[in-house]
C-alpha cells in the first residue's frame, strides 16, 4: 500500500525543538511503533506525515510521492487521536461514518451502515449509536475515533495512544484485534504508545524516540534484549531494569564483573568474546553493569556468590510481587512470588545471573555488551 519516508525533519515550537533532522523508513504494510516519554515527539512525528503539521525542513514521503505540499485529505491517510476528536453536535452513528461520506471517500449508506455495524460490533458500541459525544464516557469517547479511523480502508493508519482510555479487559483484547486488523487491511500502521507491552506485543519494529531524535530502531527482541544505551534500556521492562555501577576486574587471568558489596567485591565471570574486548580496554575500568528482575535470584541464608542485603519493600501485583532489596550501595528490584510474606529489613541475599547482565559504559551510557549476544528470542 505505502511506503513511508521521512527524510531530516525539523520542526520547531517556539524555542522549543520537537523534532531535530529526524530520518525515517516505514515499510510497506509494517505495523510500526512509535515509542518514548510524553513531549518525545511521537505525536508531531504522526501530524507531520498526515499533514496537520508543516515540517519547517525536510521530506515526507507517501509511498514514491513528496506530500509536502499536499493537502492532508488527499494523502489517504485515516489517524485517530488521543484527545477523540469527535464532532459534538454528531450522534455516534454519524460519527463513525463521516470519513464515509467525505467528497473524497464517499460511499452508499448501505455500505456505510454494514461497515459502521462491523466497527461497533468491534469496539462494543453497538448500543450507542444514537447517543451524542458528551453523553460518552471517556473510554466510550475513545472507541467511536477509533471506529472512525478504522470504518475506511486508507493506505496508511496514524494511530495516537488509542487504547489509552480503555479499561485493561479491552486493551488487551483490542491489541489483539489491531493486529489481526492491520494483516487482514493489508496496510501500513504507524502506532504511536507510552506503554512498553503495547509496543512489545504490537510492533513489527520499535522506534525510542527521547527529545526530537530516535535513540533506537528496531524489533522488540533488539530494543529489550540489545539497548543501544541506559535510556532505552530503562524505558522497556517492568519493573524497570536495575542497573548499578561496577569494575572490570581481572580474576586468574579472566574477565570478570565486580560488584561492591559493602567493604568487599563480588565477582561473576564474563564469556572470552564479551570478556576479551572489555578486557582490552583496560581493567580496573568503570562501567554500569545492567540486569533485569526476572533475572535476579535470592535467598533468605548466605550464599555463595551471593550479594548481602536486607528486604526494603515488598509489592505484591496480582499473580506476583515486586521485592525491593537494599545493599550497602545500591536498590535492586526482582520479582518474587506472589504469596510471599517477609519483614521489612530482614537479611536477604540475591544473585544477579551474569549471563543476563548487560553492559554500559559508565561515561555516557551506551552498550558495551551483554553475556549472551545472540540471544535474541524469548523475553529472559
Amino acid at each position: 500500500m505505502a511506503q513511508i519516508t521521512l527524510e531530516k525533519i525539523s520542526k520547531s515550537f517556539g524555542s522549543v525543538k520537537a523534532l531535530d533532522a529526524v530520518d525515517l523508513e516505514v515499510k510497506d504494510k509494517e505495523f510500526f511503533v512509535l515509542f518514548g516519554p510524553a513531549g518525545a515527539g511521537k505525536t508531531t512525528i504522526l501530524k507531520t506525515i498526515a499533514g496537520v503539521e508543516f515540517p519547517d525542513s525536510g521530506l515526507v514521503r507517501i509511498g514514491d510521492r513528496i506530500v509536502n505540499l499536499i493537502d492532508p485529505a488527499l494523502r489517504n491517510v485515516s489517524m485517530v487521536f488521543e484527545n477523540y476528536a469527535l464532532y459534538p453536535h454528531m450522534k455516534v452513528y454519524d460519527n463513525i461514518a463521516s470519513p464515509m461520506r467525505s467528497p473524497l471517500h464517499r460511499k452508499s449508506e448501505a455500505e456505510i451502515a454494514r461497515e459502521v455495524a462491523r466497527v461497533s460490533d468491534l469496539m462494543g458500541i453497538s448500543q450507542l449509536m444514537e447517543r451524542l459525544p458528551s453523553q460518552l464516557s471517556n473510554g466510550q469517547r475513545q472507541r467511536t475515533a477509533l471506529g472512525r479511523c478504522l470504518v475506511r480502508r486508507p493506505n496508511v493508519f496514524l494511530m495516537d495512544e488509542p487504547l489509552a482510555h480503555l479499561d485493561a479487559k479491552l486493551r488487551h483484547l483490542m491489541r489483539t484485534e489491531l493486529k489481526a486488523m492491520q494483516t487482514a487491511f493489508d496496510t501500513t500502521t504507524i502506532y504511536v504508545t507510552h506503554d512498553y507491552s503495547e509496543a512489545l506485543s504490537l510492533g513489527d519494529r520499535i522506534a525510542i524516540l527521547n527529545r526530537g531524535k530516535f535513540e533506537q530502531i528496531g524489533t522488540g527482541d533488539e530494543v529489550y534484549y540489545a539497548p543501544v544505551n541506559e535510556f532505552v534500556a530503562r524505558l522497556v521492562g517492568e519493573p524497570e531494569i536495575n542497573i548499578v555501577d561496577a569494575e572490570l576486574q581481572d580474576v586468574a587471568g579472566e574477565c570478570r564483573v565486580g560488584i561492591r558489596a559493602g567493604a568487599s567485591i563480588v565477582h561473576y565471570p564474563l564469556p572470552d568474546d564479551i570478556g576479551g574486548k572489555l578486557h582490552a580496554s583496560g581493567v580496573g575500568r568503570r562501567i554500569r553493569m545492567g540486569i533485569r528482575g526476572v533475572n535476579i535470584a535470592y535467598k533468605f541464608e548466605k550464599a555463595e556468590g551471593y550479594l548481602p542485603g536486607s528486604v526494603y519493600n515488598l509489592e505484591p501485583i496480582g499473580n506476583k510481587s515486586i521485592l525491593t532489596i537494599k545493599t550497602d550501595e545500591n536498590l535492586f528490584q526482582t520479582i518474587a512470588s506472589n504469596d510471599l510474606s517477609v519483614e521489612l529489613d530482614t537479611p536477604v541475599w540475591m544473585y544477579p545471573d551474569p549471563k543476563n547482565m548487560l553492559l554500559f559504559d559508565a561515561a555516557d551510557g551506551r552498550f558495551l555488551g551483554r553475556h549472551h549476544q545472540a540471544q535474541l528470542t524469548g523475553r529472559a
